[in-house]
């Protein structure tokens, strides 16, 4: 399938949205980098293929959503007991406070590139903090389309998690990659 104007629906059915984290400190060999899947998220692209500033995107994130699929690296193998204490990490008030902010939103506000070779400039908003991030993706003209942007924890007041009085921790920046496998047009009713 090509990819053409219209609008399309973003989330679980039509693709991926993972954090991938990595370590620092002196304990780093110890913990594990983490791949992070969003498993409730949503999502609207506005596409504009010979104009590609009149594109949009809009993603909105349930923060509660967030589930630990792969661990590598560490001394030892990533357990269940260890996944299910990293998802009640990721609520703490330190790190999301998914009690007062359920949701992580990204919205557009500039789209350049082509269908192939694009970036998409946007305000991403994490426990009620906004700033600009800048999304780079590829595509292959049709509905597979990969991308990534690096966020630094701190800058939306996270801070990140460490352990063994600092020895291990999570490094400040983490690394949100997309995968769009299908796309599924939003179906319009006629005017």
């Amino acid at each position: 399938m090509t990819l053409t104007d219209g609008t399309y629906r973003l989330g679980p059915s039509t693709g991926r949205l993972l954090i991938k984290t990595g370590r620092a400190g002196l304990g780093r060999k110890a913990g594990h980098d983490l791949t992070i899947e969003a498993t409730r998220w949503s999502g609207e692209a506005v596409v504009a293929v010979s104009d590609p500033g009149g594109s949009s995107v809009h993603v909105s994130v349930e923060t509660g959503s967030l589930e630990v699929r792969e661990g590598t690296g560490g001394l030892k193998p990533l357990t269940d007991a260890d996944r299910a204490e990293i998802k009640r990490t990721l609520g703490d008030r330190a790190l999301l406070h998914i009690a007062e902010h359920p949701t992580i939103t990204f919205r557009s506000t500039g789209v350049t590139g082509t269908p192939e070779s694009f970036e998409i400039a946007g305000d991403l908003t994490i426990k009620g903090r906004t700033h600009p991030v800048t999304v780079h993706g590829k595509g292959n003209g049709g509905s597979l389309l990969r991308g990534w942007a690096t966020v630094t924890q701190s800058t939306w007041g996270i801070k990140p998690y460490a352990a063994f009085l600092g020895a291990l921790r999570l490094a400040d920046e983490v690394r949100v990659e997309f995968e769009v496998v299908r796309l599924e047009p939003v179906d319009r009713p006629e005017r």
